[in-house]
């Protein structure tokens, strides 16, 4: 095998429960399963038996107003709390049903199985930069993790990754001028001189993070209408999702339509610690 260096982990960012604010980390495990304790939990609409998503603003953009952290104790509880309140409680406690219901305005509960055909509606981006994220538009229903271990709460692969060259290009052409890697979501985020969206040629290939961990990209990532939403204290910024569906509309897949991308999604071949810095190599075989 040889390697070429691609640059260093810049961030590792963990979301113990889908939808909400997730966590900065300096070290974490990677399983097949991903990110240890990524999307560990969801919240569950005990109306229609669908799974919580801000990718549909109009009911469920209150989730980002929370935030969700997981202690390094083995079998810890997850711990919400309002972003701007400092008090957390604890998944599993009907308290915090009660608190999220509240907040959302609809019936909930946290689940940490997604049920059998589980399923979440995705808002159609284009139709909410057009309406805003309070009008009814379009939805797609989303199956759960197809290029994913069964059983969790992923919208397709385990891991999501971006690299510092593209969220400095979206930045650089946002009216703003700066853009938060939050509202993208990634688990890694790559420091990299490479071109922005670079990733999006990523398709197939394999890295090397760090001593042991190996990933392979599978995709690039569609975009939905979450980084456009207000997340805890950030404001709502349309041109988060508006710059790419302008400047970088590609196919995720080959077949499909092109839409606005940003990062990549990863399976992992080789499970191992990922740390900040950790170098990422390229993996080729010689002939």
């Amino acid at each position: 095998m040889t390697a070429n260096r691609l640059g260093s982990v810049a961030a590792l960012w963990r979301y113990p429960v889908k939808s909400m604010l997730g966590e900065a980390l300096d070290e974490a495990a990677v399983t097949e399963s991903g990110l240890d304790g990524d999307r560990r939990l969801a919240v569950l609409d005990v109306a229609t038996g669908k799974v919580a998503s801000a990718k549909q603003p109009r009911l469920w953009r209150g989730l980002l107003m929370f935030r969700a952290t997981l202690a390094a104790a083995e079998g810890a509880p997850v711990r919400i709390r309002r972003h701007d309140d400092r008090s957390c409680r604890e998944a599993g406690d009907p308290a915090t049903d009660a608190l999220l219901s509240g907040v959302l305005g609809r019936a909930v509960t946290l689940i940490d199985t997604p049920p059998a055909g589980a399923t979440l509606d995705r808002a159609r981006p284009d139709q909410v930069l057009r309406d805003g994220v309070t009008a009814e538009v379009d939805a797609d229903v989303v199956a759960f993790g197809s290029a994913s271990p069964p059983g969790a709460f992923f919208d397709f692969a385990p891991l999501h990754l971006v690299t510092t060259a593209t969220l400095a290009r979206i930045a650089e052409l946002s009216p703003r001028g700066r853009v938060e890697l939050q509202r993208y979501r990634p688990n890694l985020v790559l420091d990299t001189t490479e071109e922005p969206f670079a990733e999006h040629a990523w398709a197939g290939r394999e890295w090397r993070v760090g001593p042991e961990l190996v990933l392979r990209v599978v995709a690039s990532t569609p975009r939905c209408a979450v980084p456009t939403l207000a997340h805890g204290p950030l404001p709502g910024d349309a041109d988060a999702l508006r710059v790419p569906s302008v400047h970088h509309r590609v196919p995720a897949l080959p077949g499909r339509p092109a839409e606005p991308c940003v990062g990549v999604y990863a399976q992992v071949v080789r499970p191992g610690r990922v740390r900040l810095g950790d170098s990422v190599t390229r993996q080729s075989t010689i002939p």
